[in-house]
């Protein structure tokens, strides 16, 4: 059981060590070795229906000139689990103590509207040193203290900023996250390991296919290249062309081999090129865990797999991006997880004698993207005396939660949006060179995310639903996430999608230039909770690509008793769009 809240002294006193720590040349930030076994996140679990946690964000200069950030809880935990149920309070007292260890304060800063000397809650101030929470997945109100990103910002020497907020009654049991959002600042600060995961209790009561099981929470993260001068492997091919990008990182080989865009690491255990050597995941053999998924990186796309004498293994879907399936457990044998997204899934340890294998297989980027090559994450060794997963999920489940609204499918949209990836090359020949990129809706002008603009890029209504219909024009994939809510998806690439999962994160698949309609989904964009009512941000969860202007603003106004003017957008390929209005009481 986790212990009470410290004194607002002895407060003070863990931030003033801290602090003089970190003055003093002391790792701020430890991290495993290569090779170590995955130790579990501490888990900060709720009391009496309030979790009360302290937290210092933390970054540390490294010899080969990379900067680690890190959460660290006033026990001294690193990036602790966040365990939370429906309903409870949650109070985080975050101290920001980060340090200008690249003097880029006077450069590259971003300003909102206020000046540098507003609170927390107005500042907008987006610099290396800056710091927020983003609550990746949840129903959270937009608002200071809560979950906005757009304004809030806590400054090295503030006082510890409050976020206080309340997981709704409603919220889907599974994993979600917590990072900051400081943007064109935010692919920095997550290589470096600023994430940890949040958890909302009671998966068993909607899938009572894992009651009893012992759970594990894995969150992946990438990071600047270890080795970044090695050759491959001499167990891999040779590739026969080797690019970098503009920013210096790999470039995809087309082939799922050659050296990544950036180093993996599970649960900060770092598995590095060339060789990747894999980090040592303990069970009892042929016991089955509830295994918890994130994928915490900047910059690459996950294919997740479990492999025995290199036969891939039958894995039990449960949850997607935090929300349990509908209907039974999905036997697949491989996930794919874009940057933000998680999965939760049924695995079976290997059988005495036999050692498994967690991989990630190479993802097809598109000519522009970066290389995400095959690659080892852990080794799974089965021991009679592996220790006991720190969490069990209930077994005996309480009654499932009724949700009190339709399924998202059966709910016909008010409207219809289309938007779209682009990007600005500076060489129109060469598909690594992008140098801009923007997300925008069609017959708005393409431009890059500016702070400064109080203008949200789309408006829409609270209680209603529409159908989102998201192009991607360029040669490389991009990862589409929304704030505060859920989608469903229904089409992929023109072809229908049965899903009877939501999600919050999904990939566009790249141009390849030679089809007459560029590559699209269409999302089901729920605007019915409450708790969506506000202005917050889309955007591409490559953070390289969110930090370059890949993002826009939706503003969700409270809903209307009177009539409402639904506007329907119709598109074809042979015609222009014809717009339809009309009145719905």
């Amino acid at each position: 059981m986790r212990l009470q809240p410290l004194s607002p002294i002895l407060l003070t006193i863990l931030f003033t060590s801290l602090s003089f720590a970190h003055a003093h040349g002391e790792e701020a930030c430890p991290r495993p070795a290569v090779g170590s076994e995955v130790q579990e996140p501490a888990d900060l679990r709720s009391v009496n229906g309030v979790l009360n946690v302290q937290l210092t964000v933390t970054n540390s200069a490294q010899p080969d000139g990379s900067v680690r950030y890190c959460y660290t809880d006033e026990h001294g935990h690193e990036s602790p689990n966040l365990r939370v149920h429906p309903g409870d309070t949650v109070v985080i007292h975050l101290k920001n103590e980060q340090s200008d260890l690249r003097h880029e304060m006077d450069k590259g800063m971003h300003m909102h509207h206020a000046g540098a000397s507003s609170p927390p809650c107005a500042s907008g101030i987006m610099s290396p040193v800056s710091t927020n929470l983003h609550f990746h997945g949840l129903t959270v109100p937009p608002v200071c203290h809560q979950d906005d990103v757009l304004k809030t910002s806590i400054q090295p020497g503030d006082k510890a900023f409050e976020y206080r907020f309340r997981i709704p009654e409603d919220e889907a049991p599974g994993l979600y996250w917590y990072h900051p959002h400081i943007h064109g600042f935010s692919k920095e600060q997550l290589l470096g390991g600023a994430s940890g995961a949040l958890i909302v209790e009671g998966i068993e009561d909607t899938r009572r296919e894992v009651a009893g099981l012992p759970e594990r929470v894995f969150v992946i993260r990438d990071q600047d290249l270890m080795n970044p001068k090695a050759p491959p492997a001499k167990s891999e091919p040779v590739v026969p062309k080797f690019m970098i990008d503009r920013d210096g990182d790999a470039a995809n080989t087309g082939t799922g081999f050659g050296m990544p865009a950036k180093d993996l690491s599970i649960n900060y255990v770092p598995v590095p090129y060339p060789d990747y050597p894999p980090a040592t995941i303990r069970v009892k053999p042929g016991e089955k865990q509830l295994w918890r998924v994130l994928n915490a990186s900047a910059l690459t796309y996950l294919n997740i797999e479990v492999l025995i004498n290199r036969v891939p293994q039958p894995l039990g879907l449960i949850a997607m991006d935090g929300v349990p399936l509908r209907g039974g457990v999905d036997w697949q044998n491989h996930f794919g997880v874009p940057p933000g997204a998680r999965v939760e899934f049924v695995v079976q340890g290997p059988p005495a004698g036999t050692t498994g294998l967690l991989v990630t297989k190479s993802v097809d980027t598109g000519p522009g993207g970066e290389n995400d090559p095959n690659r080892m994450l852990a080794q799974i060794v089965p021991e009679a005396n592996a220790p006991e997963p720190v969490s069990h999920l209930q077994e005996s489940p309480g009654p499932p939660s009724a949700d009190a609204r339709p399924w998202l499918g059966d709910v016909q949209p008010v409207r219809e949006r289309h938007l779209y990836f682009s990007e600005k090359l500076a060489d129109p020949n060469d598909p690594t060179s992008a140098v801009e990129f923007y997300l925008t809706v069609d017959g708005q002008t393409p431009k890059m995310f500016d702070m400064n603009d109080p203008d949200p890029n789309i408006v829409a209504q609270q209680g209603t639903v529409e159908d989102w219909i998201i192009e991607n024009r360029t040669n490389e994939l991009h990862a589409f996430h929304i704030h505060q809510l859920h989608f469903l998806l229904l089409d992929y690439n023109g072809r229908a999608v049965s899903e009877d999962f939501l999600r919050d994160t999904v990939n566009v698949p790249y141009s390849s230039g030679r089809l007459l309609t560029y590559p699209s989904v269409r999302v089901r964009m729920d605007f019915r909770d409450p708790n969506s009512v506000g202005t917050f941000p889309y955007h591409c969860h490559l953070l390289e690509h969110e930090d370059k202007g890949m993002m826009g603003t939706i503003q969700v106004l409270p809903g209307a008793t009177a009539k409402q003017n639904i506007v329907v957008e119709k598109s074809c390929l042979q015609c222009k769009k014809d717009t339809i209005s009309a009145n719905n009481k």
